[in-house]
C-alpha cells in the first residue's frame, strides 16, 4: 500500500510546475519590469503602450502645453516632476519660494534631451510648438513612431 501511496504523491510533485506554469500564463497581464517611465514618455504615451505612435507625436505640442501649470506658456522642470505621494512633506523653497529645481546630470531622457533645444531644463512655448518634430529626431528605425528602445534613458557619458 505504501509504494501506490509514493507513486501518486511522486506524479503529484511532479506535475506542480506545470500547474503554477498553467496559472502564470491565465493571470492578469503584467508591466514591463524597471522604474516607471519619465514623466514625459508618461504625458506622451496616452494609451499607456509603452509606445509613442504617430498620433501621440501629433499631439505632443497640445500634451506638453497641458503640463504648463502656471500658464506662463513655457513648462518648468518643476511642471515636468510627476506629482509627490499625497502625504510627503512640501519640498523645500529657494530664496525666491520655488522649489529647487530637479538634478541635471550628463546622459539622461532622450525626450527631454531632444525637446529642450536651449538645455536650460525648461520646456519655452518654441520648443513646445516643435515638439512633434523634435521628437521625430528620435525615430531611429523610422517606423513613425517612438518605440521603448528609442525612449531608454541614455547612459551617461564615459569619462
Amino acid at each position: 500500500m505504501t509504494t501506490p501511496r509514493c507513486i501518486v504523491a511522486g506524479l503529484l510533485l511532479s506535475l506542480a510546475p506545470f500547474a503554477v506554469a498553467a496559472s502564470d500564463a491565465t493571470s492578469a497581464p503584467r508591466g514591463p519590469k524597471g522604474p516607471p517611465p519619465s514623466p514625459l514618455v508618461a504625458a506622451l504615451d496616452t494609451d499607456r503602450d509603452h509606445v509613442i505612435s504617430a498620433a501621440e507625436l501629433a499631439q505632443a505640442p497640445t500634451v506638453l502645453a497641458a503640463l504648463d501649470q502656471d500658464a506662463d506658456g513655457n513648462v518648468s522642470a518643476a511642471e515636468l516632476l510627476p506629482p509627490p505621494p499625497a502625504d510627503a512633506p512640501p519640498p523645500p523653497a529657494d530664496a525666491n519660494g520655488a522649489p529647487p529645481a530637479p538634478p541635471r546630470g550628463p546622459g539622461g531622457d532622450p525626450l527631454m534631451l531632444a525637446l529642450d533645444a536651449d538645455s536650460d531644463g525648461a520646456l519655452s512655448a518654441a520648443e513646445i510648438a516643435n515638439a512633434a518634430s523634435s521628437l521625430a529626431a528620435l525615430d531611429a528605425d523610422k517606423d513613425g513612431q517612438l518605440s521603448g528602445e528609442e525612449l531608454r534613458p541614455l547612459p551617461p557619458p564615459r569619462s
